[in-house]
C-alpha cells in the first residue's frame, strides 16, 4: 500500500511549472524528496495538501482522495517544517489549542514525548533551540497518532549533532512500519543516512524516483583526459572540464572498461550537481 499517491499533479505560475508530478510513497518507509531550492519540492507538498490549489491531477493520502476527504486526512497526518510557529507563546498554551482539533489526541503519549525530548512546557517557542522546536512539532504530530509525517526542510540550519539525533528519531518512527515519512530537503547527506527511497525533482519535473540504493547504483562518476571524454561524450549526463581533463556523471549501463577512464560511486549531491549542470547547458 502507498501512503501517498500523486498522479499528474500540475501547478502553473508565471515563471514556474510543476509539471505532471507522479509520485508514490510506500507505507512504512522514509521517502527523501530532493532538489535544489526552487525545484518544486514545497509546491508539490502544498499542492498535495490543498494548501495551494493545483491546476489538475489526483492526490490520494492514506488511501483517501484529498479533494473528497481533506479534513479526515489532515487529522491523520503531521506536518513539520523548519519554521517556528507562535514564537511568543508557551508550549503548553500552543498544545492546549492544538489538541482540540484532534479526536485522537493522546495526552499520555504527549507527556511521554515531552519527557523523552526534554521539553519544558513553560518555555516560549522563541526560547527553544531549532532542534527543540522540531522535536516539539514532532511531539505534537505523534500525540494524535499521525500515520504520515511530512517534513519540509526540518534540519536546515541545525548543527551536525542535532541533525544526527533527529535522523535517528526519524528512523525509529518507521521501525514498526506504522508511520510513513516524506522528508523534503536539499541536505542530501541526511537522506543518505536515513532514507529508504529517494525522489529527485528538478525544474518542476521528477527526474528519478526509486530506492536510495537503486538510484545511487544507477550512476557512476567518471574522470579522464579531455581526449578520453570524446569516447563517451554522448553517454554523459553532464561533465565539467578542469586542468587535468574532465569529471562527469554517467549511467552505470554505459560504463566500459578503459584503462584511461576512472570510475567512482556518486553521492546524492553528485547526482544533483551534474543534473543541474545538464540543465544549465541546455
Amino acid at each position: 500500500m502507498n501512503a501517498i499517491e500523486l498522479k499528474g499533479v500540475t501547478k502553473t505560475y508565471d515563471h514556474f511549472l510543476l509539471d505532471q508530478i507522479n509520485l508514490n510513497v510506500p507505507k512504512g518507509y522514509i521517502m527523501g524528496f530532493i532538489g535544489e531550492n526552487g525545484a518544486g519540492k514545497t509546491t508539490t507538498i502544498k499542492s498535495m495538501l490543498n494548501i495551494i490549489k493545483k491546476d489538475k491531477g489526483d492526490v490520494a493520502i492514506l488511501g483517501l482522495n484529498v479533494d473528497e476527504h481533506e479534513i479526515e486526512i489532515k487529522k491523520r497526518i503531521g506536518f513539520v517544517s523548519g519554521d517556528p510557529f507562535y514564537p511568543k507563546r508557551k508550549l503548553k498554551q500552543i498544545t492546549n489549542v492544538y489538541k482540540r482539533f484532534y479526536d485522537s489526541w493522546d495526552d499520555n503519549i504527549y507527556q511521554k514525548l515531552v519527557k523523552e525530548f526534554h521539553l519544558i512546557e513553560d518555555k516560549k517557542v522563541d526560547d527553544l533551540s531549532k532542534g527543540m522546536k522540531i522535536k516539539y512539532a514532532i511531539a505534537l504530530a505523534l500525540s494524535h497518532h499521525a500515520e504520515l509525517i511530512i517534513l519540509d526542510e526540518p534540519t536546515s540550519g541545525l548543527d551536525p549533532v542535532a541533525r544526527d539525533n533527529l535522523l535517528e528519531l526519524f528512523q525509529s518512527l518507521v521501525e514498526d512500519e506504522e508511520v510513513t515519512i516524506l522528508f523534503s530537503t536539499h541536505i542530501t547527506s541526511d537522506l543518505e543516512k536515513c532514507a529508504d527511497y529517494i525522489t529527485f525533482i528538478q525544474n518542476g519535473h521528477i527526474v528519478e524516483s526509486s530506492t536510495k540504493d537503486d538510484l545511487i547504483d544507477k550512476y557512476k562518476l567518471v574522470a579522464g583526459s579531455k581526449k578520453d571524454k570524446e569516447k563517451i561524450s554522448d553517454k554523459l549526463v553532464a561533465s565539467k572540464e578542469n586542468s587535468l581533463g574532465f569529471t562527469g556523471l554517467i549511467e552505470t549501463k554505459y560504463v566500459k572498461e578503459d584503462q584511461n577512464l576512472r570510475y567512482g560511486q556518486p553521492s546524492l549531491d553528485d547526482i544533483m550537481i551534474y543534473y543541474a549542470e545538464k540543465g544549465q547547458n541546455k
